[in-house]
């Protein structure tokens, strides 16, 4: 849990010009600020365990709804995906000047391959994993041109 890492600490130098209701209120706000964290914190966390319980398939789902046929326009490529994990599978895309198709298995002589895990796959698609950090990484690997692999994001935004 977020939670359990979290301090919240204030250093108070005492002057002639603070009373001690002063210093009662200042670790009353400490105090209420530190549980404030904490509130934010665990309903962050939860909102991150709903993204990350989505399933790979739930975001190629999601991809057809996002797919800008203009932005496809003279691109030619073939994308597939291998996720291990237990929701992992493989999926591929093909994306023919302004048009696509996607499913699940294999697509022949795939033009970019991303390797990943189910889990990093869906934080990346929910923007709670940078892709160029999972890469940076290893934990996510891409067979393939570079400045194809990028275009899948003005693709599928």
């Amino acid at each position: 849990m977020l939670t359990a890492g979290l301090s919240c600490t204030t250093s108070v130098e005492t002057t002639d010009d603070v009373t001690g209701s002063d210093l009662i209120m200042m670790k009353t706000h400490r105090l209420w600020l530190g549980l404030t964290i904490a509130i934010l914190a665990m309903f962050g966390s939860s909102a991150l365990r709903a993204e990350d319980n989505s399933t790979p398939q739930q975001v190629f789902d999601g991809m057809r709804q996002s797919f800008q046929a203009d932005k496809a326009k003279g691109v030619h490529a073939k994308y597939q995906w291998q996720l291990s994990g237990p929701n992992g599978g493989e999926w591929w895309i093909d994306v023919n000047d302004g048009t696509f198709k996607m499913g699940r298995g294999k697509i022949d002589n795939p033009t970019v391959t991303f390797i990943t895990s189910d889990n990093d796959w869906v934080a990346m698609s929910n923007g709670k994993l940078k892709g160029t950090w999972a890469f940076m990484t290893g934990r996510l690997k891409v067979h393939g041109p570079q400045s194809v692999a990028r275009k899948l994001d003005e693709i599928f935004p």
